[in-house]
């Protein structure tokens, strides 16, 4: 999502029109879920996709002659055998599809990408709203308008993964989701990379000073010396947060648990063998935590690729926040995850 609203900012300043390609409503199978996009431009598609094959082609020709009208239009594409807008491709589904005409002189759409741009390099929460009708909006927590024009129901639009209001489709921006990781060892070192590569933020956290530094994670958002009995003091938490723990020691385990397990999160994953967890569960039920938190904890953490270097580690943990990432992304669109 970042590199499409990066392109169309780009774009604008060199002063070519474009159409913005967007999945409003998909049902049954189909290959990509709402808030998939695409940018085209006069020479075709410039960046994403909304599922390639024959949909995609259908919708590029039809964005071609949009952009050649100057125009915005909405349309339904079959992904089965038969019908008006049979597409080629039997998946079984259907897709909605917005089609934004972008002129390079829209002052409106500049501001909402360049917002967006910003919004991406700070990690912050927002929505872009496209109308219909053409014409756009970002919003902000709340539904404060951060650019464009003001429109109805912002507080609705603003919330989950965004939704259809309307002729008002609000897509919440991909910003990263932020993955802190407890523990700066060799796992860390080959886990920071996969996740950032795969749109995570991540953060490391480790007591020793010669491990936490941010020289060893080049792709870290940021690396954290602190206390692992004190974490707020150097790192406060969010209910948004994916937690992996994986520190050198089970003590430290159950005190970065402890605290984690407060409140609810995303993701918690813990590494460790079934006796280790058997044995920190006993003490933190001990500590008062409720064996709901317990029970949310991934561990044995990653899924069960019987991975044993440090690089399989990391590509097992990896798989499992990503399927989480997917099913709470589900869970807040009610339609498939929102791609990125």
């Amino acid at each position: 999502m970042q590199a499409v609203f990066a392109k169309l900012l780009y774009e604008m300043e060199k002063g070519h029109d474009t159409v913005l390609v967007t999945v409003t409503r998909a049902s049954g199978s189909t290959p990509r879920g709402a808030g998939a996009m695409m940018l085209v431009g006069p020479g075709g598609r410039e960046v994403g996709t909304i599922g390639g094959g024959g949909v995609e082609m259908r919708a590029e020709e039809q964005a071609l002659r949009l952009l050649s009208r100057k125009a915005s239009a909405e349309q339904a594409f079959q992904l089965h055998e038969g019908g008006a807008e049979d597409t080629g491709m039997r998946c079984g589904g259907e897709i909605t599809v917005l089609f934004s005409f972008v002129s390079a002189q829209d002052a409106q759409w500049h501001a909402v990408a360049a917002g967006a741009m910003r919004c991406f390099e700070a990690g912050s929460t927002a929505w872009v709203v496209q109308r219909a009708g053409g014409g756009a909006s970002l919003l902000g927590p709340q539904g404060v308008l951060l650019a464009g024009a003001p429109c109805p129901d912002a507080e609705a639009l603003s919330q989950g993964g965004g939704g259809r209001i309307g002729g008002f489709f609000s897509l919440r921006l991909a910003v990263g989701e932020r993955a802190v990781i407890f523990g700066a060892g060799h796992i860390a070192q080959a886990l920071v990379p996969l996740l950032r590569s795969v749109g995570f933020r991540p953060v490391v956290f480790d007591d020793r000073p010669a491990l936490a530094v941010p020289e060893r994670f080049a792709a870290a958002e940021k690396v954290v010396l602190g206390d692992y009995g004190r974490i707020a003091d150097a790192l406060p938490l969010t209910e948004e947060d994916y937690i992996v723990v994986m520190t050198n020691a089970h003590t430290h385990d159950l005190q970065v648990e402890q605290q984690v397990l407060r409140e609810r999160r995303r993701y918690v994953g813990v590494i460790g063998s079934r006796k280790k967890t058997a044995a920190v569960n006993a003490r933190l039920r001990e500590m008062g935590v409720s064996e709901e938190r317990i029970a949310s904890v991934h561990t044995p953490v990653g899924v069960a690729i019987r991975a044993v270097t440090p690089a399989e580690i990391a590509v097992s943990i990896a798989a499992e926040m990503i399927l989480e990432r997917a099913l709470s992304r589900e869970g807040e669109t009610g339609a498939g995850s929102v791609a990125q």
